[in-house]
């Protein structure tokens, strides 16, 4: 068994049934593979629409459940029951191109990595709303390409979408911390990385990220980073970088921007805010080639920046999100 694509559930038996679909289409070998998902769902209502779509694609799906499970504790109780060599976790909420293990094999034979991240990204036929979450979660301009991408960061983490390790490597630092809620999956690759094996990037090993449905579930979601960027600090020490407090600082200075904007220092401020939304639109424009992405690339940024900082915030004075 080469490798075990690992992910946690918890209802959504839409996503997951996609997630199970996309899976059975991979041109890799199907022995080379398996699929174990760690479950919570209530009254174990999801395992029985597994089993269907399972069954209707043809694709063997082991489900390790435990009511409630949190998704921690899903990763390592799936990785416990787990036979391949590399251990890839992802989100059910992702797509797996049909080439997906084909370029993670050609990554790991050429890089050598023994833990690696993937980027995530939006196809053509996502809705606008998840394109624009999308840029607004990948673009350089935004949160500088440390999501994964062709951009090079002094250290690389990898995140829990889309980010495999040897199995030997997982073992050896003992998987998952369940104390972390969120930033589990970023505590994990400080600690693979603290321990000094070696870990990259495969860029061309993409998934394709559906993220949230509205910007009201996408607030909630980026006020959870926020806040786990807290906690990653006080964890591990040098954690806590000037790009994490980014879009705290953005949001106060705007605040400031528009509330005391009778002052010509801070009506130009104004403008300069104006300009970086502008090129978010127009770059985000140029790249979906349609402008209403764009525009509401505006509008997702605004929140991702919004909701981080209130994450963010609230945790530095002890009341992290949950």
């Amino acid at each position: 068994m080469r490798y075990s694509l690992i992910s946690p559930t918890f209802k959504r038996p839409d996503e997951v049934s996609e997630f199970i679909a996309s899976i059975a289409k991979l041109s890799y070998p199907r022995e080379a593979f398996e699929v174990i998902l760690g479950d919570g769902t209530p009254g174990d209502a999801l395992r029985p629409i597994i089993k269907q779509v399972a069954n209707d694609v043809d694709l063997p799906v082991k489900v390790v459940y435990q009511e409630f499970l949190p998704v921690s504790d899903a990763r390592n109780l799936a990785a416990a029951a787990a036979e391949g060599d590399v251990l890839i976790f992802l989100d059910s909420d992702c797509l797996l191109p049909k080439d997906y293990l084909n370029k993670v094999d050609h990554g790991l034979t050429r890089d050598g990595w023994d833990a690696f991240g993937g980027p995530d990204a939006a196809p053509s036929d996502f809705s606008h709303l998840q394109k624009a979450i999308n840029y607004s979660m990948t673009s350089p301009l935004t949160t500088g390409g440390i999501r994964g991408g062709k951009q090079s960061t002094s250290t690389y983490y990898p995140r829990g979408f889309n980010m495999g390790m040897k199995a030997k490597v997982f073992k050896a630092v003992k998987g998952y911390d369940t104390a972390f809620k969120c930033g589990e999956d970023v505590e994990l690759s400080i600690r693979i990385n603290e321990a000094g094996y070696k870990v990259g990037l495969i860029p061309e090993a993409v998934v394709w990220h559906k993220r949230r449905s509205n910007l009201g579930q996408f607030y909630k979601q980026v006020r959870r980073f926020g806040s786990a960027r807290i906690a990653l600090a006080r964890q591990h020490k040098g954690q806590m970088k000037a790009t994490h407090a980014f879009p705290a600082v953005f949001m106060l200075t705007w605040v400031a921007a528009f509330a005391l904007h009778v002052t010509q220092v801070f009506t130009l401020g104004i403008y300069a805010f104006h300009a970086y939304f502008l090129v978010i639109a127009i770059l985000s424009s140029i790249k979906h080639l349609n402008p209403f992405v764009g525009l509401l690339s505006m509008v997702s940024t605004a929140v991702m920046f919004a909701g981080y900082a209130s994450g963010f915030m609230a945790a530095l004075v002890g009341r992290p999100a949950k």
